[in-house]
């Protein structure tokens, strides 16, 4: 029988969909053969995992198969007008749905009553609401809370909360994600939370250390890899002004391929898949660090390593890569509007002609912890003196700070790639 209640009925899913689909029954078996194995409806299900709620029909025609969100905010509108699980149950997708737990690095307070209160009371309805979708896998409870790890009364509220969605929801595992595996916080938190069904890992740097390191510290129940891809932000050299240098196109496939593989290859049965991320666009100290497409909506080359990944086949179009940039304004201080040659290496593995748009852009005075929201930095106008395609002549602000020469690579198929470099004006 479907448990239907009135607000879900109303806003949850389209009246067709509640009269066809049944909720879907997800669990986690032990067996001789396989450690660990998740069960979806009477069947095995490994996670092909995209963190992200866009791009939803390319994800799975690309060979994904389950996404991941941060929030239950995040189940309202797609681009294509339907409600997100909506959406996904019509293209044979799941998701690990996110119930966001307060971080005590924004302010909340772990011994105020009545926002502990707020916060079960608010998971519980959000857990009531969309229990019975058919295309909800796992619940996301909570994302990099943690801190250091150090603090039990976050751990002893996530028990509280894993027991409250298992009272409410005993047909989905429990998942919480934790920043890492570092300072022991794996077996600091076994102490005090041990209704955890699945741990989630986010890690970019070191992601071949999680297998020996969750097992170190007494996990031996499943694992996910929930957020991996390039080098972080915080984990690259600087330059002497503190810009980082962001990996090159051919080098963050290297990173998702490798972080990916490890995990399913030194984990066999432990791990039940990974999410890469983000499976959209993000400022984050750049607009393209992070993002698996372009700010326009162009797929980068990652999207097509994880595709090879997902299928063993490559897609039907592949993405141009940008293999470096050369210029003798990288990485150093220059005088106001003087004039600097910029060229890149790039290759588009089809043969497509390519479209190049080169920019200056500011570098951001915004950037913020945690994968915190940050404000774009604007781009700076009349810049680009020429563009001959791989190479353009530059000429930089005549503000003094700190800048970034960005290239944008496009096929014209829906294709594209980014390099940048900074530079500083002085």
């Amino acid at each position: 029988m479907v448990r239907v209640g009135l607000t879900y009925a109303l806003g949850l899913m389209s009246l067709p969909n509640l009269l066809l689909a049944e909720p879907s029954k997800v669990s986690l078996d032990q067996g001789p053969s396989v450690a660990w194995q998740l069960i979806r409806n009477g069947e095995p299900y490994a996670i092909n995992g995209a963190g992200g709620f866009t791009n939803l029909k390319l994800l799975r025609d690309l060979g994904g198969n389950t996404i991941r969100t941060w929030g239950v905010g995040q189940l309202g509108l797609t681009e294509s007008g339907k409600l997100l699980l909506d959406e996904c149950n019509e293209l044979g997708l799941t998701a690990l749905v996110g119930l966001w737990v307060n971080h005590p690095r924004h302010g909340h307070d772990y011994d105020d009553e009545a926002m502990l209160q707020a916060q079960r009371d608010r998971i519980r309805s959000a857990v009531q609401k969309y229990r019975d979708h058919p295309a909800l896998l796992m619940w996301g409870l909570g994302n990099e809370m943690e801190g250091d790890g150090d603090d039990p009364r976050v751990w002893q509220e996530l028990e509280v909360l894993a027991r409250i969605i298992k009272e409410e929801d005993p047909e989905h595992p429990v998942c919480t994600v934790l920043a890492g595996s570092y300072n022991n916080k794996v077996a600091k938190m076994l102490e005090h939370y041990t209704s955890l069904d699945v741990l989630g890992i986010n890690i970019y740097a070191g992601a071949e250390t999680v297998p020996a390191s969750l097992a170190d510290q007494g996990w031996d129940r499943p694992y996910l890899l929930t957020e991996f891809g390039p080098v972080g932000h915080w984990e690259v050299p600087m330059t002497d002004w503190e810009a980082p240098l962001e990996p090159t196109s051919v080098e963050k496939s290297e990173s998702y391929a490798a972080a990916h593989t490890v995990q399913m290859e030194a984990a066999p049965g432990r791990c039940l898949g990974t999410f890469c991320f983000i499976w959209g666009q993000k400022q984050e100290t750049t607009a393209t660090w992070f993002s698996m497409f372009l700010p326009t909506g162009e797929k980068t080359p990652v999207v097509d390593t994880m595709s090879r990944i997902w299928t063993g086949q490559e897609p039907t179009n592949r993405s141009p890569f940008v293999s470096s940039l050369r210029s003798d304004l990288r990485e150093v201080v220059v005088a106001p509007s003087s004039l600097w040659q910029v060229s890149a290496e790039v290759l588009d593995p089809d043969g497509d002609p390519l479209d190049f748009e080169w920019q200056i852009v500011a570098e951001t005075n915004d950037r913020k912890f945690g994968g915190d929201a940050e404000s774009a930095p604007p781009t700076i106008p009349d810049c680009v003196m020429e563009n001959h395609g791989s190479h353009a002549q530059i000429r930089v602000p005549s503000a003094p700070g700190p800048y970034r020469v960005f290239l944008y690579v496009r096929d014209g198929k829906g294709g594209g790639a980014s390099g940048n470099f900074p530079f500083l004006v002085q």
